[in-house]
């Protein structure tokens, strides 16, 4: 049985396998001074809308304990904030942060428009050097794994540091109401709940007529391999558990037993997907094409009814947050109407 710290280190090293294959290698957007509210850069932004979006600044700092039982003093109003793997939810909320996570120089591309284009990158193991030098006044971390071997305490020398924790991160909705409520921003996150429940009430209308009864599959195609999603993360949670839509019997067979996000699945199982519709996020890396060719690929339902549709790996649909959702649920509308 793999402990919690185990499971971890091995979901940090699937992000990085997934942005190192699956995302575009991109050159570091032009530096960012401060970290800032976010002003409409995006038409997709969750709470462009929102009143609160300029939050009467507070006058006192206050003080939470994280998941690793530390107490954590958080500065008033943050200018510079760090949250490696949290930019969703910061961008949810109206704020820029000083720096961006990435993996090989491939960045978040989903979340470019909606507010980190031109923010500079930090690696995503948050090398000490790297951090000093965009001098944070708060860092936030969502897994204890990157906070092992003495690095806490090396970050919190620099920058008050809050670890969010593992069962925290692994649902987005507390995620962002905890931070919400870090960074004086309850009501906001709040609201952009609200709001991502409704777009799912007006994108259950929209499909409904064309996929109620439908047994719909999420697949990731990288480097000659096929993977499912998990019904609990990603686009897995947004189809499955947002928009109530039915799985395949292999979909749910493999979320059963299987840990990670994404999960293999082998030529023989993936001769049983007896999906009706299938939405393939497709990395386009070498050996790919032959794999489309295949003849078990080709015998599929979906495939031999034409109702396969590809999606680009610098989609949403591989992330979780309210702005990932609501871009998994535009792009469901779209291709099923196109």
């Amino acid at each position: 049985m793999h402990t919690h710290s185990q499971k971890r280190r091995s979901l940090a090293l699937t992000i990085a396998f997934i942005l190192t294959f699956s995302l575009l290698l991109a050159a570091c957007g032009h530096p960012s001074g401060n970290t800032s509210d976010v002003n409409g850069t995006n038409n997709q932004h969750p709470s462009e809308n929102v009143s609160e979006n300029h939050v009467a600044p507070s006058t006192n700092n206050r003080t939470f304990t994280d998941a690793l039982g530390h107490s954590v003093t958080i500065p008033a109003n943050p200018k510079r904030i760090i949250a490696p793997y949290l930019e969703d939810h910061l961008l949810s909320l109206g704020i820029q942060p000083a720096a961006q996570w990435t993996v090989a120089n491939g960045k978040q591309e989903y979340l470019q428009s909606a507010g980190l284009e031109g923010i500079p990158t930090i690696n995503y193991d948050l090398p000490l050097e790297e951090v000093l030098s965009f001098e944070p006044d708060l860092i936030l971390i969502g897994s204890e794994g990157l906070v092992d071997k003495g690095k806490y305490e090396q970050y919190s020398k620099i920058a008050p540091t809050f670890v969010l924790g593992d069962k925290l991160t692994q649902d987005w909705r507390k995620t962002l109401l905890k931070i919400g409520e870090l960074l004086n921003r309850e009501e906001q996150a709040k609201h952009v709940l609200a709001e991502y429940d409704a777009k799912v009430a007006e994108t259950k209308e929209k499909i409904g007529p064309i996929l109620d009864g439908k047994k719909v599959a999420v697949l990731w195609l990288i480097q000659k391999s096929f993977y499912t999603v998990s019904p609990q993360v990603a686009s897995g949670a947004v189809l499955y558990g947002d928009l109530g839509l039915q799985p395949p019997a292999l979909v749910t067979e493999i979320g059963e037993y299987a840990q990670a996000s994404w999960n293999p699945v082998s030529l023989e199982k993936l001769a049983e997907l007896d999906a009706d519709y299938i939405f393939l996020v497709n990395s386009n890396s070498p050996g790919n094409k032959e794999m489309l060719e295949a003849p078990v690929w080709q015998h599929l339902p979906a495939v031999k009814e034409n109702r396969v549709y590809e999606i680009s790996s610098d989609s949403s649909w591989l992330y979780s947050g309210a702005i990932a959702g609501q871009q998994v649920m535009d792009d469901l509308v779209r291709l099923l109407n196109q």
